[in-house]
């Protein structure tokens, strides 16, 4: 029996009419949260990973290494669980673009964002952001897709999202030009980042056509459609990079104020859902089934 790979799964959620609610994790414990909650596939941020594994913003200071260590510890608690994995510029030329499809492929992602920033990149929503020449963009993807048809003549399968920031200072009509030129050189998945209003969301998915993955960050420049809205406008993945973590980061403020101000600390998780969530429960009953787990 073939068993279904990560990829495929992804091809077949992004198959479906509708558009998926997609939050994104940060680690693998966020992650088994979001597998937990019946979410059919998530998106590791880049801003939150940073955030959480070296306490440090998403200005290209986390490396390669770290970010597909990051990828497989997710992975390995959630195996089941489609994961698009943040590749950002690619962390270096076509060729290392090419190692960092293959790696976080091999880390156990079902696709691999690649984008057009220039290194280091910036968060999409963040000032400052700069995009390479539009033939350095396309080396990039038609790099990124060479790796993932190289994946696949070898019995693997792993998909491209190809992001371009070029809305921000070239315009969205160069946005448009550059997320239909990768679409022509193979991406799975577009994302042009940061439409301005539901008029610029609608030009996206008409006039760069394929499957398209809209960046919903509170606060942000695009704006926060509900998903039936989203869907009619024609995107397929409804991403949330920062909501867990900003939930999460206000939760753990308000606890730790309480605790220096000596005051009741609300909002606790019960403990016994606590151990079964993170597994407990589960490692107790596979172990009991052998003599020399139980001592």
């Amino acid at each position: 029996m073939t068993l279904e790979t990560p990829a495929a799964r992804l091809r077949d959620l992004l198959a479906q009419d509708t558009c998926h609610t997609m939050p994104c994790c940060f680690d693998a414990l966020s992650a088994l949260l979001i597998a937990q909650e019946g979410f059919p596939l998530t998106f590791m941020s880049g801003f939150a990973a940073s955030a959480s594994r070296i306490g440090a913003p998403d200005l290209g200071l986390m490396s390669y290494a770290e970010v597909e260590d990051q990828v497989r510890n997710i992975c390995g608690a959630v195996p089941a669980l489609p994961l698009i994995a943040d590749g950002d510029t690619g962390y270096g030329n076509a060729m290392n673009v090419r190692r960092t499809v293959r790696g976080l492929w091999r880390a156990g992602a079902a696709a691999v964002m690649i984008e057009d920033q220039v290194a280091p990149k910036r968060c999409g929503h963040t000032p400052g952001k700069e995009v390479v020449d539009r033939g350095e963009a396309m080396d990039r993807v038609r790099a990124a897709v060479d790796e993932a048809e190289a994946i696949r003549a070898v019995g693997g399968d792993v998909l491209i999202l190809a992001r371009t920031d070029a809305r921000h200072t070239l315009g969205l009509d160069e946005a448009l030009e550059r997320a239909r030129t990768f679409r022509d050189l193979g991406a799975d998945i577009l994302f042009v980042e940061a439409p301005r209003d539901r008029a610029e969301m609608e030009r996206v998915c008409t006039e760069a056509p394929g499957v398209h993955m809209a960046n919903i960050v509170e606060g942000g420049d695009t704006p926060d459609l509900p998903r039936a809205e989203l869907h009619a406008i024609g995107y397929r993945i409804a991403a949330y990079p920062l909501t867990l973590m900003a939930v999460a980061m206000a939760a753990m403020t308000r606890t730790l104020q309480a605790m220096r101000d000596d005051a009741e600390r609300d909002g606790r998780m019960d403990f016994a859902e606590l151990r079964r969530r993170i597994g407990f429960d589960d490692y107790y009953e596979a172990s009991s089934h052998y003599e020399s787990a139980r001592r």
